[in-house]
């Protein structure tokens, strides 16, 4: 596999089409990291990091839906970067994405987060993905 973290969002965007509550991906330290990003920012409603035949584990991710209409709380995600064509970004042409409303997740040199907190750290780096 040439990219792991496509892989992740595409596993996420099949769950969220067909409608399953959980969703099962193999882990790694970044996609650890994202996870943590979606749960904080309340994009999922829980995680869960199983060791499981595999060196790195699994990650266990419950997504979250409205209980009235069943829409999920993630609408998008999109892969910036990609192997082929990396997209990096100072701190002072952060990337706004969808005017503010939703996030996009760096690579920074102080760790993974989202650009409104590489924006307070001034600092730029590589931008993953944006997820609203």
């Amino acid at each position: 596999m040439t990219d792991p973290i496509a892989d992740y969002l595409t596993r996420l965007r099949n769950a969220i089409k067909a409608q399953h509550r959980v969703v099962e991906i193999p882990a790694s330290n970044l996609k650890k990291e994202i996870t943590k990003i979606l749960f904080e920012q309340g994009y999922i409603l829980n995680y869960k990091f199983v060791d499981g035949e595999n060196p790195a584990g699994i990650i266990k991710i419950a997504l979250k839906y409205d209980p009235v209409d069943k829409v999920n709380a993630i609408k998008s995600l999109k892969r910036v970067s990609r192997p082929g064509l990396r997209q990096y970004t100072g701190y002072k042409d952060m990337p706004r994405v969808l005017n503010g409303l939703g996030i996009a997740i760096l690579s920074t040199s102080k760790g993974v987060m989202t650009n409104k907190k590489a924006r307070e750290l001034k600092v730029g780096g590589e931008v993953l993905c944006y997820v609203y």
